[in-house]
């Protein structure tokens, strides 16, 4: 099904895996790029912003200007993430890991912390959820059961004592060729695609506990459990709905889009919604050749991986009737998760493009502000600011605040020599990568200020607009979030392999030669004056990621390198009560040989963009939607294609059930699953055991008993139906579901085939080219 479709295989570089490209994103880099505009890398801005220092004296004026690494005057009291988090007396105290090797199938965490699932693919939601059996999926079954491929993550409490609350994760694509054997996708190709489509979405989930600091149940039958799939109608507001550029033949009105699709990271809002980011949309559909509203967001003709057309006409974009089928995807969405009943609504004033994040920030005016990056080389930084004002308590108004307003697309400008600029990653002499930008407005509620385009082209086609306006093209914008304490907004730029030399600039620094910018970078952006509404602001480079033991252009803010973890592919953003910067990748064993994992990143004081590796994830994993609960001493991951690089019937992770001699059917079962874990004070264990850890590094360890000699999680793999003490179905004495028979978990830990064993044993596995 899948092999016969994998573009990059033999073309991508070190060890990302071929078959992550094609599913994650559809072989995105096989491509060529969607943005063909001739808008700037900065280069051709570089000359202006020496005329502006000269104009306002070297060293001084713009340059002055810019805030660095200190707190916002003023600044409002904002959540990075909203939703009630607990109260204690927690630190989150830890050693920083040493970096893991891609190769090791387990969860590696700092000593005196344990980890364990608490929700895994095909988990049962309701109490009449079919158990969990590989050889029967179907479509009605997937959609009562937690969805795959794990993203956005929120863990969200009732009340101050907080033992009950719940979860909500997305589910941004499916992996086929491990979740189904071969067999069973040549016999059954209409269950196939309808588990597929249902394993994507979110999940909202109940969960409780028996006390702080204690692990996370969730529980069975919960009154807000919910799935939402592929399948599920939504409804568009705002100023595209019910425009001709959505209606389809099963939608003459414009009105309802069945389902949600490659949903990547969000954000929880003040008023208690959830939004949702639709990234990577284009590779489910088969486009028509030559149309550029299709081109400039990746769609192209020809079969897919997946083939849903095959079984739904409407993933077919040439087909009479479904030829606007694509356009009603690639929204910010947002879902109710307190009523399960509620219709989730798609957000046409926010734009429609490949949605990484949709955070949201409470103005000092009242009004709300979105903020968006578009994952995609060349694509563009948004935010969204509200028409109408939030009011605490009315949770109508709120609702609609997102329904109207200003969309606007970032211009950066650079304030350095270009000379000073050449992808080597060398600071500047004014000693900071940094600048100013704009907020180039596109739409203002229901005008479009975009010369040649409706407001609905600009809301459908925002590219296009984007293009049109000049914004500057940037290095794969992911994930971007306000700062909880100092109102400052960071922005996680994952990399650019096809960067040149030639086309970089302030914002875009570093293009090492055959490589482009390979490790990504953060940037840090100060709106002027402290107001989110504002159309300009000033920006700075916090750090530049990279492996300080063999990267020439690593950066950290000036922080010594030989003091910070190992760093690669930033992704997911987070912030703990303190507003430390917490940073999970997507692509490190690719670029570093090592696993994808969660930083905490220092933004204040002398240790300004000082790393340290929290965790590890297991072989072909990716770490997402992060949660820092520090006053209650837990983290919170999403461990998105754990295995990925495997077959059916090879498996290269059993993560999390480790039982590869397990069957397929029931709790346990012999292949990788998706899931969300948390990691916990490990107040039972022996943190100073002498065998504490298996990562090579002081204070490395890979809970669930493994080396801290107290046995626990020996001998708990029976988690039966009946033996929970009313935590759930198979609860484990409140201690979290995911205890496994430590035997199971060693023949587990290194399931990779003989080849990238091989390879990582004759040093290949660090930084090599593939």
């Amino acid at each position: 099904m899948l092999k016969r479709h994998l573009p990059m295989l033999g073309h991508t570089r070190g060890n990302r895996l071929a078959i992550t490209c094609e599913l994650k994103c559809g072989s995105a880099c096989s491509h060529p790029v969607p943005n063909t505009s001739d808008n700037s890398h900065f280069r051709d801005i570089a000359d202006a912003a020496i005329s502006r220092r000269v104009a306002l004296g070297a060293g001084g004026g713009l340059a002055a200007a810019v805030v660095v690494g200190a707190n916002v005057a003023g600044a409002p009291a904002a959540r990075a993430d909203h939703g009630a988090h607990p109260q204690g007396d927690g630190t989150l105290t830890f050693q920083a890991i040493d970096p893991v090797p891609r190769v090791v199938d387990d969860m590696t965490v700092p000593r005196g912390y344990d980890w364990a699932p608490i929700i895994r693919w095909g988990d049962p939601l309701f109490e009449d959820s079919p158990e969990f059996d590989l050889e029967n999926q179907t479509r009605e079954s997937q959609e009562k059961q937690f969805g795959y491929n794990s993203d956005y993550l929120n863990v969200i409490v009732d009340d101050e004592e907080g033992t009950t609350g719940y979860l909500v994760n997305n589910h941004e694509y499916t992996n086929e060729n491990i979740m189904f054997s071969p067999e069973y996708i040549a016999s059954n190709p209409e269950d196939v695609v309808g588990t597929a489509i249902a394993a994507h979405g979110l999940s909202i989930v109940d969960l409780e506990r028996t006390g702080a600091g204690e692990p996370w149940s969730y529980v069975v039958g919960g009154r807000r459990n919910r799935r939402i799939t592929g399948f599920t109608p939504f409804t568009v507001d705002g100023p595209a709905a019910g425009s001709d550029l959505l209606k389809t033949v099963e939608d003459p009105e414009g009105m309802t889009v069945l389902g949600t699709l490659n949903n990547c990271a969000g954000g929880t809002t003040p008023w208690g919604t959830v939004l949702s980011g639709e990234e990577n949309f284009d590779q489910y559909f088969v486009g028509t050749a030559g149309v550029e509203e299709q081109e400039r967001v990746g769609i192209s003709p020809g079969p897919t991986s997946r083939r849903w057309d095959l079984v739904h006409p409407r993933f077919n974009l040439n087909n009479e009737g479904y030829e606007n089928e694509a356009n009603r995807f690639g929204w910010i969405v947002e879902i109710d998760p307190d009523d399960p009943t509620s219709t989730p609504v798609k957000h046409t004033a926010l734009g429609r493009f490949k949605h990484e994040a949709g955070t949201v920030h409470i103005a000092r005016t009242g009004h709300a502000v979105v903020y968006s990056g578009d994952d995609q080389t060349d694509d563009y930084i948004y935010k969204f600011v509200s028409r109408r004002v939030y009011r605490e308590g009315d949770k109508a108004n709120n609702m609609k605040l997102l329904s109207e307003g200003t969309l606007y697309v970032a211009r950066f400008e650079g304030n350095s020599p270009a000379g000073e600029i050449d992808g080597s990653g060398d600071v500047p002499s004014d000693g900071a990568f940094d600048g100013a930008g704009t907020w180039v407005p596109l739409v203002r509620n229901n005008r479009s200020l975009v010369p040649g385009f409706t407001v609905e082209e600009v809301l459908v086609n925002t590219r296009l607009a984007a293009d049109t306006v000049g914004a500057t093209k940037m290095d794969r914008p992911e994930d971007v979030e306000p700062s909880p304490t100092s109102g400052k907004i960071y922005v996680a730029l994952t990399n650019n392999s096809k960067r040149s030399p030639d086309y970089v600039d302030e914002a875009n620094p570093v293009a090492v030669p055959d490589g482009g910018n390979r490790d990504g970078h953060v940037i840090e952006i100060t709106e002027q004056r402290d107001d989110h509404t504002s159309t300009r602001f000033n920006w700075s480079i916090l750090l530049l990621a990279g492996d300080p033991s063999t990267s020439e252009t690593a950066y950290f803010s000036g922080f010594p390198k030989d003091q910070v973890s190992p760093i690669s592919c930033p992704d997911n953003l987070a912030f703990d009560s303190k507003g430390t910067l917490w940073i999970s990748t997507d692509g490190q064993p690719g670029k570093i040989g090592y696993s994808d994992a969660l930083h905490k990143v220092t933004l204040e004081g002398e240790d300004r963009g000082r790393v340290e590796q929290f965790l590890a994830v297991p072989a072909d994993a990716e770490t997402c939607g992060p949660v820092i609960h520090d006053l209650d001493d837990s983290v919170f991951v999403a461990v998105q294609h754990p295995g990925e690089g495997g077959e059916w019937g090879a498996h290269t992770s059993y993560f999390p059930d480790f039982a590869p001699g397990g069957g397929l059917k029931g709790d346990l079962v012999a292949v990788p699953r998706p899931a969300v874990v948390q990691v916990y004070l490990d107040v039972l264990g022996d943190a100073d055991d002498e065998e504490a850890g298996s990562g090579g590094g002081a204070g490395n360890g890979n809970g669930n008993g493994n080396g801290k000699g107290n046995g626990k999680g020996r001998g708990q793999a029976d988690r039966g139906k009946g033996s929970d003490n009313g935590k759930g179905k198979g609860r484990d004495n409140g201690r979290g579901k995911g205890r496994r028979d430590e035997e199971n978990r060693r023949k587990g830990r290194f399931a990779e085939d003989g080849r990238r064993s091989r390879d990582w044993n004759n040093g290949k596995g660090h930084g090599a080219e593939g």
